[in-house]
């Protein structure tokens, strides 16, 4: 078996190239919705092997032989694990299929750019041992990081929601938060590198012994952590999730209106389970970008929604909205919005998305104005595309406690999330994956979406178009939930939120700690051993 080790190692060219984009397609079939644990260890060990035959005549060339490796094995996981990207482009295949190669190639191609540095970083504090397990992990990790949070921020898919599927090991989440998953799912899966290159059995058997311990800590501190039984719940609270199933390309046509506000409204009386009505429930949730027409200025539309509501009961559904136009101006601006309804049809509050998709809700101006010189059209209907709220704010709702409300794909970044003052005790999040029909990707939202709840012990409420709607309690464990692609209601009650979790309290501290840690003991190994030269399968 060194033998592979050894040949991976010399590889060049083309092969290293091959090597390292297989290796990273590998790591997608640990994302869900195949969750396949394994297969971070199948894309992260030939990585090891490549750094390792990463040496050249130069610190220089040796640094840029390894952000090359970086890139193609990035390129392979983006691609391997956000090709769903392409569906979107295929709604309206006349208008937008000239754009799919650059959602399934393009954006991969720039996100491969993140695991290029992470691959350098390594490559720099690179050791002759094990320790370049931890130095893989916490460059790695650091580069995770800054594709969160750079340009606009894109954290999906981090290599941390490999464990951030299963109930057990999530529960480490409440901890070190999702980038703590990612440094320790990328030391976990590394680790089986060194069996093969260790020059002693000591050596071999150390790090991957290491690795299975922590693994099997986090699933006993999962296994404590979890109760017995349900949480409590929020007393008066009785919960209805409508989910449409609409496709895409009749939600957003204005001809379809009318249909579309009687199937949101037949749908909203379906009989539920143990016999509930709508009149059983205290607030109606209807997913994002409910309507192709502004709610809030269309008065039957806000008349019949207030016929089907029962005195006291509410309606939290995403719309659009539109701000008064400003002197001078022909138009207001435009937001994506939830809205809250009382049976009246009068609109109590309203949040407006902050974090938006780019390209797929607003463009430069400069971008819209080219692709409308050459006669094609963008994504965006809307003039100008939707304008960002400038701050995060507490969605207030009345008989339900305060809401940290998140639209889209808000709800997968870690911390961004929540609203200025004081902690939320609930997760609100109304999306619609439409978009990408029945692939991988409403899956690995809603796992994304599903981490935050336990990362900040709060329960989490989720109403999506085509799905996966659900109601999470602090824990992660699902209360109850619609699948993918299919029309109904979801009736539940609400979660009680827990006490805030260390990583609420901590928030960056514990990440901070685990990559000076990761990061100070290779660095430590090369102070003592001068420069190091790089591992062969015989002697590391």
């Amino acid at each position: 078996m060194t033998i592979l080790a050894d040949r991976v190692t010399r590889w060049t060219g083309w092969r290293r190239a091959l090597a390292a984009f297989a290796a990273g397609a590998a790591g997608a079939l640990a994302m869900p919705p195949f969750g396949f644990l394994p297969a971070l260890m199948v894309s992260l060990v030939p990585a090891i092997w490549l750094l390792d035959g990463a040496t050249r005549d130069t610190r220089m060339r040796t640094l840029k032989a390894a952000a090359v490796t970086g890139w193609f094995w990035g390129f392979g996981y983006f691609v391997a694990g956000l090709w769903w990207l392409g569906a979107a482009f295929l709604v309206e295949a006349d208008q937008f299929a000239w754009a799919l190669p650059f959602g399934v190639l393009g954006l991969p191609a720039l996100l491969a750019f993140f695991t290029a540095f992470g691959f350098a970083l390594a490559r720099l504090l690179w050791t002759g041992d094990a320790t370049r397990i931890l130095a893989f992990a916490a460059a790695v990790t650091l580069s995770e990081w800054l594709r969160g949070h750079l340009f606009t921020g894109f954290p999906w898919n981090s290599p941390g929601m490999a464990l951030g599927q299963n109930l057990w090991l999530m529960q480490s989440a409440s901890v070190v938060g999702l980038y703590g998953l990612t440094l320790l799912g990328l030391a976990i899966g590394a680790a089986p590198a060194v069996l093969l290159t260790g020059a002693t059995r000591r050596q071999r058997w150390t790090a991957p012994l290491m690795a299975l311990g922590v693994l099997a800590l986090m699933a006993d501190f999962g296994i404590w952590r979890l109760p017995d039984g349900p949480v409590a719940t929020v007393e008066n609270v009785s919960l209805r999730i409508m989910q449409p199933n609409l496709p895409q390309d009749a939600k957003f046509n204005p001809r379809n209106r009318d249909a579309i506000m009687r199937r949101y409204l037949a749908i909203s009386r379906y009989a539920g389970e143990a016999g509930k009505t709508l009149d059983s429930a205290t607030h109606l949730i209807w997913p994002e970008s409910a309507f192709p027409f502004l709610l809030h200025r269309d008065p039957g539309a806000l008349a019949q929604i207030a016929g089907i509501l029962r005195p006291g009961s509410l309606l939290i559904t995403g719309a659009a909205r539109m701000d008064e136009p400003l002197p001078g101006e022909s138009v207001g601006k435009f937001y994506n919005a939830i809205q809250t309804i009382d049976h009246r049809g009068t609109i109590l509050s309203a949040y407006d998305k902050i974090h938006l998709v780019p390209f797929g809700e607003y463009l430069p101006h400069a971008l819209d104005a080219l692709i409308r010189a050459v006669g094609l059209r963008p994504f965006i209907s809307i003039p100008g595309g939707f304008a960002a709220s400038e701050q995060r704010t507490t969605l207030a709702i009345p008989g339900l406690p305060p809401v940290a409300a998140t639209i889209c794909y808000e709800a997968i970044f870690p911390d961004a999330f929540l609203p200025d003052g004081p902690r939320p005790d609930l997760i609100l999040n109304v999306t619609n994956d439409a978009w990408f029909g029945s692939t991988p990707g409403p899956y690995q939202h809603f796992a994304q979406a599903r981490l935050r709840a336990v990362e900040e012990g709060l329960p989490l409420v989720r109403a999506a178009n085509t799905g996966i709607s659900a109601v999470v309690d602090p824990f992660g464990r699902i209360i109850g939930s619609l699948p993918l692609g299919t029309e109904g209601v979801l009736d539940a009650d609400l979660p009680r939120s827990i006490s805030q979790t260390v990583y609420g309290k901590s928030r960056r501290f514990v990440l901070t700690a685990m990559l000076v840690i990761c990061l100070m003991a290779p660095a430590a190994r090369r102070r003592r051993r001068g420069s190091p030269q790089s591992p062969s399968p015989t002697a590391a």
